[in-house]
């Protein structure tokens, strides 16, 4: 154990103290080896009797010894930081609710009990700011106050005033107890500007007060000063979090917050340069401020949408944007080093002489005592490693918060100039675009709209700041005027939405991305239109080049709605924010070419069988007479969902299916499955997951919307036609109670493989195929110059009603013909048994293959899936033949 002698130089304070209080000294040397606790703080407290008239000298004292005690602690090596500060933050939150106990029964005594409307006793809610807030005080640090009481009203005594003035005289008297410099020193400096109107302000105010001013008179960086905002006493501490959460954390991405923190920055700034600040660990280049800014503009940006970053303390959040990937892990290690580092610089600065300062010292006698204190040899080593990590944290802050605009772009002036006529044609004939006339136009359009002239002068700055930036990025696509078509409509309709517009500002890799999707998919311009909330998707590369994890996508989202429970609205579009996040992923990928169109399906199919499975656990709880914990209820994909060959706007075919004895079981899944529906189909704020279609049910639309596993057997055995059979080769147990899954795949191979007449089988087949020939096949006058890769003959429809009928036909015989494994797999299996050649198999195969990329490109841009003839004419003309064998 340390010699305490050896630790007073270090602290003038501490050892002006210890000789005035040689008691003192001792009982921190016999506690020195264990940390302060909060029961240890208070047992203090409550040894001693606290008076109106001994309630300053007692808290004083108090303070000291705390205060010593973790000094020599930290000083000895013993205490790491979040000791330091957690103790510190005790010692304010004991002596803030000690004080304000005392005070009130003296108040109360005169006044009476202060009561609102309905007779409700009113308490005081004192709310730590900053370090305060976020148990994070340092060793010298103020405190930062504000003062708020939930009702206007008034108190029950004799001398009755309004709880306005009683808890305006309570605050007096709390700061006066806290903060008055007596012979004894003070407990701490508070500092009350941070509430609503700073000093001209009242010192206190009600909730309604609070509420009013955020949403008339908040300010960006009183956003900023709240997120740390937490109450250390009174009550109704939901409502009040009901207050400031939406004043904090916007409901949508805020990167608006950007500009702001930037701004409050460069303000420092200015006032550090000023005040030739340089050498301040706080506010300095690279000080612990810009750690603090780093984390929080995250928490402004993002934790509206997520909850969980609507955390208080630095490094816990630092941490927490690791794991959302914002931020890397070796920056963020970096950047946690350097808090620690400059936090313990500030605080051996601060063991000095008590005093609230960040500076380093400028006398060779207190840099050799910092640096020894640090555990360095020499003060130019201290230096040295000080200098390395503000190195860091600037880099770090400069990346996040660095203008990418503030030079004028070159074509701000294409931009700014819609009168010129020619002028704006020739500088876009010179950026490539093919049709200028229309491209200026369209910029002119939009100029002079009441959409634009309705913008606010700040977001119509940002507006035309962007434009240039658009204007480069869509140029630099293949094709320049549909893309910039494109993201025109896309800035229309996020022209009200601030954040949006700050966003692609901000980020130009971002802008890039966006101009490069909306180039390559009109399909995918519109799914960004409609939900511009995937913007944010376009800022980590790494989320758009990650292969999907569904189970631990599917594990993250069940906790999230978990969180949300019981709140449906908030659940549902929780649900549709995910999907359309993983979609957009995927189609990033898709339009980069790393997903061949084969393992893309595979993975839209995932995810919806993931978001079916969760919207059923959930719907499931909000059927309120369940009679089960688990419903024994299985949802069934047919068509495109059934084979694994889900597109981006394919429907959901599905069968609802339940295998349960209970009397109430029938009315309860039928509960159930609308339920399920409403939340797979139903238009949200946050858009719509699916279509979804449930004709193919047994009986169709007359049918029940659910069906019992025997009764689908039933149906399936006496009453279904074949075109039913023949779906029932591409259905598959998509989500819900695994064992009616497992009944209902016995179910399907056992239809599958009925005795079947060929010739009988074949006519129907035939039959089918012909209808839908005759309802959506390309006109014979039409024929030499389009091929419509879905219905024409030797198309997509054939290959599957061939593989259908060989199914239907022979799966007696060959069982693993019931296997659904998609059409390409069954087609190598039917010509393996000998059933068709094998070289026409094949055929048919790579015409498959090549049908539905062609198809996939097509519906990327919003066109109807049909080429010219000669485009496929070998692949048509080789699923014909074997169509020609196989039903010849």
């Amino acid at each position: 154990m340390p010699e305490i002698d050896a630790l007073l130089p270090h602290s003038r304070y501490l050892a002006r103290l210890f000789a005035a209080q040689p008691a003192l000294r001792e009982d921190l040397a016999a506690r020195l080896s264990r940390p302060p606790t909060a029961a240890e703080l208070g047992a203090w407290l409550d040894a001693q009797a606290i008076e109106e008239d001994t309630l300053k000298p007692l808290l004083r004292r108090f303070k000291q010894w705390a205060y010593g005690w973790i000094m020599l602690r930290d000083l000895a090596g013993l205490a790491p930081l979040g000791e330091v500060t957690e103790t510190m933050t005790l010692i304010a939150e004991q002596a803030v609710s000690r004080a304000l106990a005392l005070l009130v029964t003296g108040l109360e005594a005169r006044y009476g009990v202060p009561r609102n409307a309905a007779g409700e006793r009113q308490e005081l809610i004192v709310i730590g700011m900053g370090k305060l807030g976020g148990r994070e005080l340092n060793a010298s640090s103020d405190i930062d106050l504000i003062f708020v009481f939930p009702d206007d009203g008034d108190t029950d005594g004799e001398r009755s005033i309004s709880n306005f003035e009683f808890f305006t005289r309570l605050g007096r008297s709390l700061i006066n107890a806290i903060a008055e410099v007596t012979a004894e020193g003070q407990v701490f400096r508070v500092d009350m500007r941070l509430r609503p109107n700073g000093d001209s302000g009242p010192l206190v105010g009600s909730f309604e007060m609070l509420e009013n001013y955020f949403i008339t008179q908040g300010r960006e960086w009183e956003r900023y000063a709240w997120i740390k905002a937490r109450p250390l006493t009174g009550n109704r501490w939901e409502e009040l979090e009901a207050i400031r959460r939406p004043f904090v954390f916007r409901k949508y991405l805020d990167f608006g917050a950007i500009n702001a923190m930037r701004d409050l920055h460069a303000q420092i700034r200015r006032e550090v340069a000023r005040k030739d600040m340089a050498d301040n660990v706080k506010l300095g280049p690279g000080g612990i401020r810009e750690i603090e800014f780093i984390a929080q503009v995250f928490q402004l940006i993002r934790g509206g949408r997520d909850a969980t970053l609507q955390l208080k303390p630095t490094l816990q959040v630092l941490a927490l944007l690791v794991a959302r990937g914002q931020l890397d892990q070796a920056g963020v290690a970096r950047l946690s080093a350097a808090y620690d580092f400059l936090r313990r610089v500030e605080h051996r600065l601060q063991y000095f002489e008590d005093a609230q300062t960040h500076r380093l010292p400028e006398n060779a006698v207190d840099q050799t005592l910092l640096a020894a204190s640090m555990g360095f040899v020499s003060w130019e080593a201290l230096l040295a490693e000080l200098e390395s990590h503000r190195e860091h944290v600037a880099q770090h802050f400069g990346a996040v918060f660095a203008d990418p605009n503030q030079a004028e772009h070159d074509l701000a002036a294409l931009w700014g100039d819609c009168e010129s006529g020619g002028g704006p044609v020739a500088k876009l004939v010179e950026l490539g675009f093919r049709q200028p006339e229309e491209a200026a136009g369209r910029l002119c359009n939009l100029r002079r709209s009441a959409r634009y002239e309705q913008l606010s002068e700040s977001i119509r700055e940002r507006f035309d700041a962007l434009m240039p930036r658009v204007l480069e990025a869509a140029a630099a696509q293949p094709d320049p005027d549909a893309t910039l078509t494109r993201i025109v409509g896309l800035l229309e309709a996020v022209t009200r939405r601030a954040a949006y517009l700050a966003l692609l500002h901000q980020y130009p890799q971002a802008l890039t991305r966006v101009a490069q999707l909306m180039g390559s998919s009109s399909w995918g311009a519109q799914y960004l239109q409609r939900h511009p909330i995937l913007l944010d998707e376009l800022l980590d590369a790494r989320l758009l080049e990650a292969s999907p994890d569904w189970p631990a996508f599917r594990s993250a989202l069940a906790a999230r709605l978990e969180e949300q429970e019981p709140d449906t609205e908030r659940q549902m579009d929780t649900l549709r924010e995910a999907h359309h996040a993983q979609v957009f992923r995927l189609l990033a990928q898709d339009l980069g070419g790393q997903l061949p169109l084969e393992k893309l399906s595979d993975h839209l199919s995932d995810l919806a069988d993931s978001i079916v499975d969760l919207a059923l656990q959930f719907a499931w709880r909000k059927v309120l007479t369940r009679h089960r914990e688990t419903p024994r209820f299985a949802v069934i994909a047919y068509g495109k969902l059934g084979g694994k060959e889900l597109g981006y706007a394919s429907d959901l075919d599905m069968v609802f299916i339940f295998d349960d004895e209970a009397a109430e079981a029938e009315q309860n899944y039928a509960r159930l499955s609308t339920r399920l529906n409403t939340w797979l189909s139903a238009q949200t704020p946050a858009g719509q997951l699916f279509e979804t279609d449930l004709r193919l049910r047994p009986n169709g639309e007359s049918g029940l919307v659910v069906v019992s596993l025997e009764g689908f057997r039933k149906y399936q055995l006496e009453n279904a036609w074949v075109w039913e059979h023949q779906a029932l080769s591409r259905a598959r147990f998509a989500a819900g109670d695994p064992a009616v899954g497992a009944g209902f795949e016995q179910i399907r191979r056992e239809v599958l493989a009925l005795p079947r007449d060929l010739v009988k089988l074949r006519e129907e087949v035939l039959a089918m195929r012909q209808k839908m020939y005759d309802a959506h096949a390309t006109k014979a006058d039409q024929r030499a110059t389009v091929f419509d890769l879905k219905h024409d003959p030797g198309g997509l429809i054939d290959v599957e009603f061939l593989v259908q009928y060989l199914v239907l036909g022979h799966a007696q015989r060959h069982p693993e013909l019931t296997h659904n494994v998609g059409n390409i797999a069954l087609l190598r299996i039917t010509a393996d048994l000998g059933l068709i050649p094998a070289e026409l198999a094949e055929a048919a195969r790579q015409a498959y293959r090549e049908y539905r990329r062609l198809q996939h490109g097509l519906r990327l841009n919003d066109q109807k899936s049909r080429v010219a003839p000669q485009l496929v004419a070998d692949h048509a003309a080789a699923v014909r033949r074997l169509w020609q064998v196989v039903f010849a």
